[in-house]
């Protein structure tokens, strides 16, 4: 029995040729270490892979890989930019794939619907560390589940269920295609949560591929594989392109009104160091705005120009054909729990995926809701997950850095986090009102 129907399989090429004595066919071993050494139960590559010639390497890592036709899928049959040529969200995950490939390290999980290329992307690193010498073990979900059942009844000729078992889970390199595709029976969820539980402990490095988001898995597969500190999230789809939507007051002809170029820096109107912060943060907003990634927090008093700032990069995002959310922090959460209602227009699920998927997301006036902890999780929930999935974010708040932090300390951690973007403070005055018992000056534009 093989492990794939378009594959010879492990145990099939082993049936036609003479097995290694150390690894059995597989490729890899563990070696017996103590405890405290740092390949403790670590699989690693047989004598039988090191020692041959590269072209014979090559043979049987391809041979026990289980791509079978996949073979033919590869970086070098890909459009970088998707089929159309200009899908950022295909591009980033190719950029992220090909660095994976290059030094395969924690976990990646590609997500996207049927035919964004996601399991090309999954064969295409596969193929690229065989072609650098490496072993690659790719299992179609389902099919993994199918033979991992009929082993129980393997022929003593056959690779037995604990052996096949151990192979799949200690693969010195997994990739497995389709992991949302398993059927509902308590063994399988069993048999595919053991897989990954032991991955995630031992850290091996594994690709996985899935058709929903990554939330929406089984809640014991979703917290490992949403966790940051093993791996990343690539969305291989997005909302249209150049499209723009708003929960809150910022109507489409408002925000046009908030362009670079209409944003009053207000000269002498402001002390030099409030003049020299306002002008950082104008051009760390440009700055972003000509290459949106991680996070961008501007933080200041109501009326500093902020929300102004924030509506400038929104519009460069929609010049550049990015599609666009801005939300009122407020009023997201009034939306969000409104649409628990039946007969909605937009029921919450769609809402609220509607927001964590936005190519490009304004999060405006965070602070000013309600602390309740149903509002603290479903902000925290958007930003861990666009964290995880690296997506283009911009946060304004007037709250300052110590409050947020003693009021969301999860959600601080994430949009302060210097790994992840800036955190950028406006020190001028309200534009209106200035500073208290001061005469206010009129701006030309009237930025919030």
């Amino acid at each position: 029995m093989g492990l794939s129907d378009n594959s010879s399989g492990i145990a099939e090429d082993e049936a036609t040729a003479e097995a290694c004595p150390l690894c059995g066919g597989a490729g890899f071993v563990r070696h017996p270490r103590p405890v405290d050494h740092p390949r403790f139960g670590k699989a690693e590559p047989c004598a039988c892979i090191l020692d041959e010639a590269m072209d014979v390497r090559r043979t049987r890592l391809e041979r026990i890989s289980n791509l079978g036709s996949l073979t033919r899928f590869t970086f070098a049959t890909l459009v970088p930019a998707g089929r159309d040529g200009e899908s950022t969200w295909f591009r980033a995950a190719y950029d992220r794939a090909i660095a994976y490939a290059e030094d395969p390290g924690g976990w990646l999980l590609l997500s996207g619907p049927s035919g964004s290329g996601k399991t090309h992307l999954a064969a295409a690193i596969a193929n690229r560390s065989i072609e650098l010498g490496r072993p690659a073990l790719f299992m179609v979900v389902p099919d993994l589940l199918d033979h991992l059942r009929a082993s129980y009844d393997a022929h003593a000729d056959e690779l037995g269920f604990e052996a096949m078992f151990d192979q799949v889970r200690n693969a010195p390199f997994l990739l497995l295609d389709d992991i949302d595709a398993v059927s509902g029976t308590p063994w399988a969820k069993e048999k595919l949560f053991q897989v990954v539980n032991h991955r995630y402990n031992a850290e091996l490095p594994t690709v996985f591929t899935c058709t929903v988001r990554p939330h929406q898995l089984e809640e014991r597969l979703a917290t490992r594989l949403c966790d940051d500190r093993l791996g990343s999230v690539a969305i291989l789809d997005g909302v249209a392109r150049g499209s723009y939507e708003q929960v809150g007051g910022m109507a489409r002809e408002r925000l046009a009104e908030m362009q670079f170029r209409d944003f009053d820096l207000r000269g002498g109107q402001l002390q030099p160091e409030e003049r020299d912060s306002l002008e950082a943060a104008f051009r760390a907003a440009m700055a972003f705005a000509d290459q949106p990634r991680g996070w961008l927090t501007l933080q200041g008093v109501n009326g500093c120009g902020k929300t102004h700032l924030a509506a400038a990069i929104a519009n460069r995002a929609l010049a550049a054909g990015m599609g666009v959310s801005f939300a009122v922090v407020p009023d997201l959460l009034d939306h969000l729990r409104a649409s628990f209602a039946p007969g909605k227009e937009t029921p919450y699920d769609e809402l609220f995926e509607q927001v964590r998927n936005a190519q490009l997301l304004i999060l405006d006036d965070l602070g000013a809701q309600a602390t309740s902890p149903w509002a603290q999780e479903k902000l925290y929930q958007i930003v861990n997950y666009r964290t995880v999935a690296n997506l283009p974010t911009v946060v304004t708040t007037d709250r300052p850095m110590h409050e947020l932090q003693a009021a969301h300390p999860r959600i601080v951690a994430r949009i302060a986090d210097p790994g992840h973007g800036s955190t950028v403070y406006i020190g001028a005055p309200h534009y209106r009102l200035g500073r208290i018992n001061e005469r206010p000056a009129a701006p030309a534009r009237r930025p919030r």
